[in-house]
């Protein structure tokens, strides 16, 4: 193989840009600061202490009885092993934007029979096709996969509703992939009928990348079990009982990533879930209210994400040039449409984590200032 990549050295000189893009998003000062402890064994009760302390937390945090994991990955890896854990051989991947389509990919690359209820990028998942997906002709699947809030587009899917459908199927497990929106979109996981949902921490909750949430159902961990074979990192299985008898991670973790989780997941505590799905609620609102003044929605109406906003450029403007000059002019940064096909027909204002009101103004301000609006 030719390598066409040439090395550039890291310097050490960047200038600090507030962080608006669908994530990482901005991080609290004393959640970086956390990861400059010294460092500790990963076998020492201090790491069980360190583990039990976030895991307890995350499940506090979003009201479920059900079983929860931290894993050092991205939210990709629980895409993968959620396929290896409970589907022997067919699948129902809904997809409607380029993550929920790597779903599906990631499903065929493990072998699997997938079949795609597919959806124009824009357009949000209906639980009625789902039901119908479900009661066709030889439909036989182990699971369905939904993205809650496919990122790519700024369609958030109505899940609740799905997994609703999906119960009525008692041999059905439900994935959902909220990496773009747990923490920041408020969801009764146990009783939405969801059976595995995961999400990656520099999104809603706000921290350094590097781990991986997941909450797993009784039932998907028992499919697992019964199963035979799953994924040998992220398998349900073998990280819940290595929790269950050693309160750890049975392989070792980003320690400073999990001192920075401990000390936002206690500042999430204190706001509280319900208040912070209401402080993303009023930041989307302020989004679309702005980009219905100025441009368009690109979502389907009454889908559209509370955590990322994709905006249709109907001005016409040039999306890539006005993003360098807000990065330049203000030290912030947004992000084109995801893609090809939308990088200039959309554009995308991440509105998560620490964010307020007051700072997505700010960008929408500096965004005018530089477009010209």
């Amino acid at each position: 193989m030719d390598h066409v990549v040439t090395k550039r050295e890291y310097a050490d000189d960047y200038p600090d840009k507030t962080l608006y893009i669908p994530g990482p998003t901005e991080v609290r000062e004393d959640v970086i600061e956390a990861m400059a402890e010294p460092m500790f064994g990963h076998r020492s009760d201090r790491m069980t202490d360190l583990y039990t302390t976030i895991v307890e937390d995350t499940r506090e945090f979003l009201g479920t009885d059900n079983n929860v994991v931290v894993l050092t990955a991205s939210g990709t890896a629980f895409m993968e092993s959620s396929i290896l854990n409970l589907v022997d051989e067919e699948v129902l991947c809904t997809t409607c934007g380029s993550f929920s389509e790597r779903q599906a990919d990631i499903a065929e690359r493990l072998g699997k029979s997938v079949d795609r209820l597919e959806y124009e990028w824009g357009r949000a998942v209906k639980p009625g096709d789902v039901r119908d997906a479900l009661e066709s002709d030889g439909a036989d699947y182990d699971a369905v996969t939904c993205v809650m809030n496919e990122s790519s587009t700024g369609v958030r899917n109505p899940v609740e509703e799905i997994g609703e459908v999906v119960a009525e199927y008692p041999d059905t497990r439900f994935v959902v992939d909220a990496v773009s929106a747990l923490g920041g979109d408020h969801i009764d996981v146990d009783g939405s009928g969801i059976d595995v949902i995961f999400t990656s921490v520099q999104k809603a909750f706000a921290m350094p990348p590097g781990l991986a949430v997941c909450v797993v159902s009784d039932e998907a961990y028992e499919r697992e079990c019964e199963k035979g074979s799953a994924s040998w990192y992220g398998g349900f299985q073998r990280n819940l009982d290595y929790y269950d008898r050693k309160g750890q991670t049975h392989s070792t973790p980003a320690i400073p990533v999990m001192l920075a989780y401990r000390t936002q997941m206690k500042h999430m505590l204190e706001e509280g879930h319900e208040a912070r799905d209401r402080r993303h609620r009023e930041m989307a609102e302020y989004t679309r209210e702005w980009a219905r003044e100025h441009f368009d929605l690109f979502p389907e109406e009454g889908y559209e994400s509370q955590t990322v906003s994709c905006i249709e450029n109907t001005r016409g403007i040039d999306v890539a040039e006005t993003i360098e000059g807000v990065s330049e002019a203000h030290d912030m940064v947004f992000s084109n449409g995801y893609g090809s096909q939308l990088s200039e027909r959309t554009f995308r204002i991440g509105h998560m984590g620490e964010h307020t009101v007051e700072s997505i103004a700010a960008l929408t301000d500096a965004i005018e200032d530089v477009a010209g609006l």
